[in-house]
């Protein structure tokens, strides 16, 4: 079931052109795990007889399936939990301050995968910021997939994905079981907007960002792509936003504009002051 090297070149071609996410020679196994279930399913008998057919058409709705399962990204609830402390303890407090005139914010959870991101802000709002009942808040998550996105208006999720980063206080609280599945209340899905966004691409009108979280995302772009990210990043924050990027990603030699804070165990980023 594995295909050639010229096949598995093919396919990175495919995906730089149509996301600008680079993917390296030896992630074969990669598009080999991700490719065969989506082989199957559109009635190939191997990745090669599809890669192969793929070839002799034009870009179409397979093609764009082959793109979107090589560009899912891996997601939990509160991933690596420190940047939502950050948020907690010392960003959010401080936006509040600052931003009590015009009593709202805007958040961006980019490439929010299946929806985990988006809801976990929600529901750190929801239980330790009661205040913002009455702010205009927007919770923006965008994802190149389509069937990622809308997984993630759903809102459902099995067992086992509730239980990687959930504290089983606010699974019981906020969300509703539906066999072996968990579904987030309908009320807290209402909160996050969903867009599909190409990173790589011209951006849709998007409000000025009080937070962006954008995590684990630009290690897939090549270093031109990177600069011009983040650049449109910079533009977008609200004078004293915030970036977080992931723990394996920086700004430093790509956009020298923006400065690295600690805040305990997690970094963030905001655009330096002039």
């Amino acid at each position: 079931m594995t295909f050639t090297a010229s096949e598995f070149d093919y396919i990175r071609r495919l995906v730089l052109e149509q996301s600008a996410i680079v993917l390296e020679e030896d992630k074969q196994y990669l598009a080999e795990s991700r490719l065969l279930p989506l082989a199957r399913r559109e009635g190939f008998d191997s990745i090669a007889s599809m890669v192969a057919w793929l070839g002799a058409k034009r870009f179409d709705g397979l093609h764009r399936k082959v793109v979107e399962a090589m560009t899912t990204n891996e997601t939990s609830f509160f991933r690596d939990f420190h940047p939502f402390e950050a948020l907690r303890k010392s960003i959010l407090p401080e936006l509040m301050t600052k931003r009590a005139c015009s009593r709202e914010l805007n958040f961006w959870s980019a490439a929010c995968s299946s929806g985990q991101e988006p809801y976990s802000l929600t529901l750190l709002l929801q239980e330790y910021f009661p205040s913002l009942a009455d702010w205009r808040v927007r919770i923006i998550a965008t994802e190149l997939s389509a069937e990622m996105l809308a997984r993630a208006q759903d809102g459902r999720y099995s067992q086992l994905e509730v239980n990687r980063g959930l504290p089983a206080s606010l699974l019981v609280k906020y969300f509703r079981q539906h066999g072996s599945d968990w579904q987030i209340r309908e009320d807290l899905r209402r909160r996050v907007e969903f867009q599909i966004i190409n990173l790589a691409e011209t951006w849709p009108l998007l409000p000025p960002m009080d937070v962006v979280l954008m995590r684990n995302v630009l290690i897939y772009f090549g270093v031109e792509t990177k600069k011009r990210i983040l650049s449109k990043v910079r533009q977008l924050l609200k004078p004293g936003g915030f970036l977080f990027l992931g723990g394996a990603e920086t700004t430093f030699n790509l956009d020298d504009a923006f400065e690295r804070v600690q805040f305990e165990r997690s970094m963030y980023y905001r655009v330096r002051k002039t």
